[in-house]
């Protein structure tokens, strides 16, 4: 081969890397960046959850998720949806709340989700819409007789004066969890299950090819263990960012946010055992009279709605590279908490 035809060579060679590379971006720029979403109504079944006054957790829980099914349908066509249930059962029809758990994070691992959202209600752990109480309200004096025989004696004492009186269960808001970034072990197996790729093949957003059979890696050694905790951190900050989105959507519709939270090991088992962003929206306190009516009714409901679908589609947006969304005034989490869920 001449020097003129080895330089036409080189020349083709580099002009069809080159529009290869323009074919491999324009590809990684059109993947949907949640092409998989898994919808998990909370509790179901044997597994009521909280009670309010007229209503259970698990069938609010299963009518919001159902809704925001219908809505994300519309505004993310692209995006399919999967329901860890759709009947007031618990997920797979079990008859095991310990395994209806595993169940539903299995199922969201499988479909290698690129977000997991579970539907809740939350409860302060007292009586649904108040209770009565005791307090002093004066004293009296009252005469006795102690001792015995010759001993025998009067004896004035105070006794107090109680009223009783109606506590209000107030407790209300809304408020999201995440899994706690500084613990490790159980999500970053869940990320090991899932090839750590939360259900893209190519992540635009900073990731790698995770199915490329030159690339699969030990999940027991020291590099698949550095990697999962990669990912751990980057879901992390993915599910924070979705959950401020959410707590400062519910704001601008003038609900009462208490906040961000963290869940640790010994907290939400379908937050630590997927392997993708995730979150739990508590949608409002089932125990509080007003929230309970509240987030029965339509209106509440499809205000719930609105409000996850407009921070979903801001998460989407923001991690397409899009405008930067806007930040609720204290957007950082609370310290880990370790009641269950």
């Amino acid at each position: 081969m001449n020097k003129k035809n080895l330089y036409r060579c080189v020349i083709s060679f580099f002009v069809a890397g080159f529009f290869l590379f323009l074919g491999i971006s324009a590809c990684a720029q059109q993947k949907n960046v949640l092409g998989t979403i898994i919808i998990d109504p909370g509790h179901g079944g044997i597994d009521p959850g909280a009670s309010g006054q007229f209503s259970t957790e698990a069938a609010v829980a299963l009518k919001i998720s159902l809704k925001l099914g219908k809505a994300l349908a519309t505004e993310l066509p692209d995006s399919k949806l999967i329901f860890t249930r759709t009947t007031d059962e618990l997920p797979g029809g079990l008859n095991s709340i310990h395994d209806a758990l595993r169940y539903r994070a299995d199922m969201a691992n499988e479909a290698h989700g690129d977000l997991f959202i579970a539907i809740h209600c939350n409860a302060n752990g007292m009586r649904a819409g108040g209770w009565y109480a005791k307090r002093v309200v004066g004293h009296k004096n009252r005469t006795v007789y102690v001792g015995k025989g010759s001993k025998k004696h009067k004896k004035t004492i105070r006794e107090p004066i109680y009223e009783s009186y109606w506590v209000k269960n107030n407790e209300h808001g809304t408020e999201t969890y995440i899994w706690a970034a500084d613990r490790t072990g159980f999500k970053g197996s869940a990320i090991n299950s899932t090839g750590g790729g939360g259900g893209n093949t190519y992540d635009t957003t900073g990731g790698e090819m995770v199915d490329d059979s030159t690339n699969m890696l030990d999940l027991n050694s020291p590099e698949a263990l550095i990697r999962s905790q990669l990912y751990e951190k980057k879901y992390f900050g993915k599910s924070m960012l979705l959950a401020t989105m959410v707590e400062d959507e519910f704001i601008k519709e003038g609900r009462f946010s208490r906040g961000v939270k963290q869940r640790n090991e010994k907290g939400i088992w379908v937050l630590q055992a997927t392997g993708m962003p995730s979150i739990l929206v508590e949608t409002g306190f089932i125990t509080q009279t007003e929230e309970e009516e509240y987030i029965n009714s339509d209106k509440g409901q499809d205000e719930i709605v609105q409000a996850i679908v407009m921070a979903i589609k801001r998460y989407k947006s923001s991690l397409e590279g899009g405008a930067a969304p806007a930040q609720q005034a204290n957007p950082t989490p609370t310290e880990p908490v370790q009641t269950s869920k």
